[in-house]
């Protein structure tokens, strides 16, 4: 297997895939809240992206981030801190990105509407991330899909910009991972839920796929 170039050499490169100034931002001020200014500062340097500290994207919609950049955020984190701290520090963003400007979204914000906190726990997981799968398709170049079966939501996403231009031997997509956690916690009124990221693009799969456990963590 090919080894992942450094973060650098990634974000020097472009997919032609892009996703929005507002995705970007968000996810820049989630890692911004787990991991203190300075570090964030001593991890764009590293991926060579200290451009967007002096330059934060915008809270627009317009589709001017390429997916390496996010790839290289992503990998830049484990040259930061290795791969298991890294994987933390990218579970810990994803959740945080949540808060950071996901809900913003219509589809997402339904879920702070009281009639959606009427629904069953499992209905409720279910249309939360399908809600969370319509923002990221209907916003940026990634297409998502779900799946729901008797006892987990598979949440599909084709193209993840997360892990964009890596290979590895084991799934890389930890920010979703995180973004997912967050999304059905929020879903479930504080409910835990078990994510996996089963398969991966970077590690030969076709598309990149996350089970959810129906089953709240006790």
């Amino acid at each position: 297997m090919t080894a992942t170039p450094h973060s650098s050499d990634i974000s020097a490169r472009t997919s032609g895939s892009l996703m929005p100034d507002r995705f970007g931002r968000a996810f820049l001020l989630a890692m911004q809240e787990v991991m203190g200014e300075h570090s964030l500062q001593a991890t764009l340097e590293l991926a060579h992206l200290h451009r967007l500290l002096v330059n934060l994207p915008s809270e627009g919609l317009t589709r001017s981030l390429d997916f390496a950049i996010f790839s290289a955020l992503n990998l830049a984190l484990d040259e930061m801190y290795s791969a298991r701290g890294g994987r933390g520090m990218a579970l810990r963003a994803g959740r945080a990105w949540l808060a950071r400007g996901m809900l913003q979204f219509g589809a997402l914000a339904g879920m702070a509407d009281p009639a959606f906190r009427t629904l069953p726990l499992d209905e409720r997981l279910r249309v939360g991330m399908k809600a969370l799968a319509a923002v990221m398709s209907h916003f940026s170049d990634q297409q998502c899909a779900i799946e729901d079966t008797p006892t987990s939501v598979r949440f599909i996403i084709h193209d993840s910009a997360m892990c964009w231009g890596q290979t590895a031997q084991r799934p890389v997509c930890h920010p979703y991972v995180g973004l997912l956690q967050e999304t059905a916690l929020y879903a479930t009124n504080g409910r835990e839920h078990t994510v996996r990221e089963i398969q991966c693009v970077a590690a030969g799969a076709d598309r990149c796929i996350f089970v959810i456990n129906k089953h709240t963590v006790a």
